[in-house]
């Protein structure tokens, strides 16, 4: 007896240690809106299930209301691995690099005694060196027959394999796979980081699935086709509405600069009626040509995630490793699938800064928790670390929700608000600059509407939405007088919460002065935004008509890009 005594108190012992010191198995995908997760209950749950992702949620947590502070690749991914928003980390856009030595989450989860490995999309232009194994895409990377770099002899991005004939979804997960077996030393616990490529736009699916949902009509947002008055400000529409063709990527050909209408048909013929010319259709059929080809081969690529999913999961469970693994499965950002005639990501708007997130660990989570607690993207790292039994350094500014996942209660001091800012004013989808709160109940946003330079400005405008009865974002109240006490609590939460982050405008004085000018928003900004409107339209007529087909002025230029 006393025997199977000592037997248990050494299987509690090494259970417990077990428990502490979790596998971490970090999940990201790239442009994956939350609604096209079947988890979420959205209008694609039922022709598109994602069971392997959903197994997650159903074992559990699952969270509405995680955000990132910044809906563009880079920043988000520099986010998560220094635990900083990007007006710190310095990754303020598409350019962002987070150097060696900065990694802070690969050097961390090494201080604390993990095998530390990042397979799949880096895009942070500076090698990984602060993992022990990195085996990245170069920047984008490709979708079939991808090239990865790797450690070796030569300098960084010298080194490289490539994965012939393969689709990039299937290559990066045989590449973890590998990791996993003749990789891992199996004595410490891992830390590992798997970075999907896909469904980043333009999609491109494996083979395999080009079948899929053929013959399907794809369920459509009700805002794709009734925007409404009420919807937008002077910001995003333009005094008048002049600005509606120019502002934000179209799905249908409602704007003559970048449209997935304009794009498509080349790119995904089989997608559109045989000889297809656009000319013979009406507005509202282009549009809905554009936007079931724009879905069906997006979630094609989400449906190849699944499956492989279902393959790293698998593996997993065959060693036995499964329960004593903290799997988190996330993206970059979210990604607007219509919305508002909308597509991409950048904006502020639900689809696009929301993330989908979802957490499993059966040792310390209970099953089918469902959570609105506000969390961001720069808590992603230190709850990582609160898992690992990892410092977490003083740079971080984000917070850790390990005792959320493992209790149920939101802890008392948490924070009421997500923090969001994008920098890369009228870039490639011509969304204009912006920065806002996002509560569990509430969302402003302000269009400063500026470049780095403070320049290039387009109409600055406040919108705020009332989530709880306003889910879908339709009707802007910033100019009801009937919210004048909400809107102006809400600016003064804003106007703290970027003391709170430390985005005090340094970085870029001129933008500041711009974001500072309209920022009472009072008759005289107010005519002041109808001018700039006026000015802008003026200058994108000419941009037009001068055949620039891409306007980089996020850096302070306006020369077309090639």
């Amino acid at each position: 007896m006393r025997f199977l005594g000592v037997c248990l108190l050494g299987l509690w012992a090494v259970t417990s240690v077990a428990a502490e010191r979790p596998n971490i198995l970090y999940i990201m995908s790239d442009d994956h809106a939350a609604d096209a997760i079947s988890a979420y209950g959205s209008r694609l749950a039922a022709i598109a299930p994602t069971p392997n992702i959903d197994r997650l949620a159903h074992e559990g947590a699952l969270f509405t209301n995680a955000f990132c502070t910044n809906s563009i690749c880079s920043p988000s991914r520099a986010c998560v691995l220094t635990g900083q928003y990007n007006h710190i980390n310095g990754s303020f856009d598409l350019s962002g690099r987070v150097a060696p030595g900065k990694q802070m989450l690969a050097i961390e989860m090494g201080k604390a005694g993990y095998q530390t490995a990042m397979i799949g999309k880096w895009h942070l232009k500076a090698e990984p060196a602060d993992f022990e194994y990195y085996c990245v895409l170069p920047g984008q990377g490709r979708y079939h027959s991808p090239e990865f770099r790797i450690r070796g002899d030569k300098p960084w991005g010298q080194n490289t394999i490539t994965r012939e004939g393969q689709h990039v979804t299937d290559a990066i997960t045989d590449l973890t796979l590998d990791w996993l077996s003749n990789g891992w030393d199996g004595e410490r616990p891992f830390f590992l980081m798997h970075h999907f490529k896909a469904p980043h736009d333009y999609f491109d699916n494996a083979p395999r699935y080009e079948s899929y949902l053929r013959d399907v009509d794809i369920p459509e947002p009700e805002t794709l086709w009734t925007r409404g008055e009420a919807f937008g400000s002077i910001a995003t529409r333009g005094a008048d509405d002049e600005l509606l063709p120019h502002i934000g990527t179209s799905i249908g050909g409602r704007n003559p600069r970048r449209s997935y209408l304009r794009d498509l048909p080349e790119m995904y013929p089989a997608e559109f009626p045989a000889d297809y010319d656009p000319a013979n259709f009406s507005d509202e059929a282009n549009t809905r040509l554009a936007y079931n080809a724009y879905l069906k081969k997006f979630l094609r690529c989400v449906k190849g995630i699944d499956d492989n999913l279902g393959r790293l999961f698998k593996h997993l469970e065959d060693r036995g490793e499964l329960d004593n693994t903290l799997i988190i499965y996330t993206g970059d950002q979210g990604f607007m699938l219509g919305e508002h005639d909308y597509q991409d990501k950048r904006w502020m708007y639900e689809e696009s800064q929301r993330m989908p997130l979802l957490i499993r660990y059966p040792q310390a989570i209970k099953a089918g928790q469902r959570f609105d607690t506000i969390v961001e993207n720069v808590d992603f790292g230190p709850t990582m670390l609160a898992f690992a039994g990892a410092a977490i350094p003083a740079s971080v500014q984000g917070g850790s929700f390990k005792s959320l996942l493992e209790t149920g209660r939101e802890p008392e001091d948490w924070k009421q608000e997500a923090y969001y800012r994008y920098w890369m004013h009228m870039a490639h989808h011509d969304n204009p600059a912006h920065v806002g709160i996002r509560t569990k109940t509430h969302k402003l946003i302000y269009y400063y509407g500026c470049n780095y330079d403070g320049g290039y400005q387009t109409p600055p405008g406040w919108e705020l939405y009332d989530l709880a009865k306003d889910p879908h974002e339709t009707t802007n109240l910033f100019h009801d007088p009937a919210h004048a006490a909400l809107a102006a609590r809400l600016k003064q939460q804003l106007a703290e919460a970027r003391v709170r982050v430390g985005d005090d405008g340094s970085h870029y004085p001129a933008c500041e002065a711009v974001l500072q000018e309209f920022w009472d928003y009072d008759r005289a900004d107010q005519a002041q935004a109808r001018a700039l409107s006026h000015a802008f339209l003026k200058r994108r007529l000419a941009e037009l008509e001068a055949g620039k087909r891409s306007i980089n002025t996020w850096q302070g230029h306006t020369e077309p890009t090639p």
